[in-house]
C-alpha cells in the first residue's frame, strides 16, 4: 500500500512538472503567435480541429486503455497494435485528402483545400507514436514523458513563432503543430526498450478490440463534444467570432489540462492495479476527487477573473470579445477534470460499455441543447453548453456508486468545499480591486488576495489534501 502511494504521488508530481511545464511554455508560444497573428488565421485552423481530432481517436482505437488494462502485454500486443495504428492512419489521412474540398465548401472557405491537407498530415505522425505512448502509460515513466513534450514543444514554439514573425499567418500554426507531433512520437521510441517487427500478427488487437472498440467509440463521441462549438460556430458565424473562440477555448483548455493531464496519467493505472480492492478503490476515487476539486476551482475560478487583464496585457486588446466567452468557458473547465477520475475508474472496471453509453448520451443532449440555443448568440450558447456540462457530473458518478459504493453525498463532499471557497476567495478578490485602473496592478493584487485567502482557508478548515500536498514537496526538497 505504501509502494502504490509513493508511485502515485510521484506519478502525481511529475505530471503536475509536466503539465506545468507544458502549460507555461504553451502559454508563452500562444502569447507570441496571438500578437503575431489574427483571429482569422485561429478561425481557420480552428475549424480543421474537430477532423484532426476525430481521425486520431480512430487510429488509436482505444487500445492505449486495452493495454493499460491489459496485466500481461507481450510484445506481439504491441507490435500488433502498432502496425494497425499506421495502417490506418494512412487510410484516414487519403480519405480526408480527397475530402479537403468538401470541407472547404461546407465553412465556405477555399482556403482550407491546401491548409487541410498539410494539417492532416499531423495524423500520420501521430499514429507512429501511439503504442510507445501507451508503453509510457502503462509503466508510469510519467518524468521521461515530461523531459521530452517540454523539449519538443520548445523546439516546435520557436519555429512557429519564427513562421508568425516573417508574415507567415496561419502556415505558422500548421508548422508547429507538425514539427510537435512529428518529433514527439519519434522521440517515444527513444525512451522505451520495445520496437516493433515485421512479424505482424492482427490476432492480439481482434482480441482487444472487444473492449477497445467501446473506448474508440466513446472518445469519438468526446471529440465531437469537445469539438462541436467550433463546428456550428464555424458553419453560422463569421471565422474572426470562430477565432475569438477557438482563442478563449485555447487557453481554459490550456488551464483546465494542466489539471486533468495529471490525473489521467495516472488514474487508470493505479486503479488497474488495485482492481481486486474494491474499498481501496473508494478511498484512491475520493482522494483524486479532493485533489482535483482543490486545484481545479481556483485554477478555473481565478482564469475567469483576471481574464480582462489577462487577455489585454498578455495578447493585446484584439482580443477583447474572447474574454467573456472565456469566463464562461472556465464553468465547464473547472468540472472538467473532475470527470476523469470517475471515467477512469469506470474502465478499470472493464465497463468500457457503460462508460459509452453514457458519453453517447451526454454528446446527444448536449448537441441539441447548443442546437436549440443556437438563434441566441455565442454567449448564450457557450453559457448552456456549460451549465449542462456541470450538471452531468451527476450522471457519471450514478453508476460508481454500484461498482465501488461512491455516492452523491460522497461527491458534494468531496467537490462543494472546495467550489466555495475558491468562490469566496475571487469574490474578495473582485471587491478588494474593483477601483484599480491599472491593469497590471489589478492582476497582481487580485492574484495574490484570491492565493492567499483560498490557502487560509484551507489551513483554518484543516483540508487534509493540502497538508498532504505540501508535506509531499517539503519532503523532496529536504531529499
Amino acid at each position: 500500500m505504501s509502494s502504490l502511494k509513493e508511485k502515485t504521488a510521484s506519478g502525481l508530481f511529475w505530471a503536475a512538472m509536466n503539465n506545468g511545464c507544458m502549460q507555461i511554455l504553451n502559454a508563452v508560444v500562444g502569447i507570441f503567435l496571438a500578437r503575431l497573428l489574427l483571429p482569422t488565421d485561429y478561425g481557420l485552423i480552428g475549424i480543421l480541429t474537430i477532423f484532426s481530432a476525430i481521425a486520431t481517436t480512430l487510429q488509436e482505437s482505444g487500445f492505449t486503455s486495452a493495454l493499460t488494462n491489459k496485466k500481461h502485454a507481450t510484445d506481439n500486443d504491441y507490435n500488433s497494435v502498432f502496425w494497425f495504428c499506421n495502417i490506418l492512419g494512412i487510410l484516414l489521412y487519403i480519405i480526408l485528402f480527397f475530402c479537403a474540398p468538401l470541407i472547404a465548401d461546407f465553412f465556405h472557405q477555399p482556403r482550407l483545400i491546401l491548409l487541410s491537407r498539410v494539417d492532416f498530415l499531423c495524423i500520420l505522425l501521430s499514429a507512429i507514436g501511439i503504442v510507445p505512448q501507451a508503453y509510457l502509460y502503462k509503466n508510469l515513466m510519467i518524468k521521461q514523458t515530461t523531459l521530452l513534450r517540454v523539449s519538443v514543444l520548445a523546439l516546435s514554439g520557436v519555429a512557429g513563432i519564427i513562421m508568425a514573425f516573417n508574415g507567415m499567418a496561419y502556415w505558422s500554426i500548421v508548422t508547429q503543430q507538425l514539427i510537435y507531433v512529428g518529433l514527439q512520437s519519434l522521440g517515444k521510441f527513444f525512451l522505451i526498450p520495445w520496437r516493433p517487427s515485421f512479424h505482424i500478427n492482427f490476432k492480439p488487437v481482434k482480441e482487444m478490440f472487444g473492449f477497445s472498440s467501446k473506448i474508440l467509440i466513446t472518445n469519438v463521441i468526446g471529440q465531437v463534444s469537445a469539438n462541436i462549438l467550433t463546428v456550428i460556430f464555424g458553419r453560422i458565424l463569421p471565422v474572426r467570432t470562430v477565432g475569438n473562440f477557438t482563442q478563449a477555448n485555447k487557453w481554459n483548455g490550456m488551464a483546465s489540462s494542466t489539471v486533468s493531464g495529471m490525473i489521467a496519467q495516472v488514474a487508470q493505472p493505479v486503479f488497474s492495479s488495485i482492481m481486486e480492492e474494491q474499498n481501496r478503490q473508494l478511498n484512491v476515487l475520493r482522494k483524486m476527487m479532493r485533489f482535483t476539486s482543490y486545484l481545479a476551482f481556483p485554477a478555473m475560478f481565478g482564469l475567469a477573473i483576471i481574464a480582462p487583464e489577462f487577455i489585454i496585457l498578455l495578447i493585446s486588446d484584439k482580443w477583447a470579445d474572447s474574454i467573456p466567452i472565456l469566463q464562461i468557458l472556465c464553468i465547464s473547465g473547472a468540472i472538467a477534470p473532475l470527470y476523469l477520475p470517475l471515467q477512469n475508474l469506470i474502465i478499470s472496471h472493464g465497463r468500457s460499455d457503460l462508460f459509452m453509453w453514457v458519453s453517447i448520451a451526454q454528446i446527444v443532449i448536449q448537441c441539441a441543447i447548443i442546437l436549440a440555443f443556437a438563434h441566441y448568440g455565442i454567449l448564450i450558447m457557450i453559457a448552456i453548453y456549460s451549465i449542462f456540462y456541470m450538471i452531468w457530473i451527476v450522471v457519471w458518478q450514478l453508476p460508481l456508486k454500484k461498482i465501488v459504493g461512491y455516492t452523491f453525498s460522497s461527491l458534494l463532499q468531496d467537490t462543494i468545499p472546495f467550489m466555495l471557497s475558491a468562490l469566496i476567495s475571487i469574490g474578495f478578490a473582485y471587491i478588494a480591486t474593483i477601483t484599480f485602473h491599472s491593469l497590471i496592478i489589478r492582476l497582481i493584487i487580485k492574484i495574490i488576495i484570491a492565493a492567499g485567502i483560498y490557502y487560509l482557508i484551507m489551513r483554518f478548515a484543516h483540508a487534509k489534501i493540502q497538508k498532504e500536498c505540501l508535506n509531499y514537496l517539503f519532503h523532496r526538497k529536504r531529499n
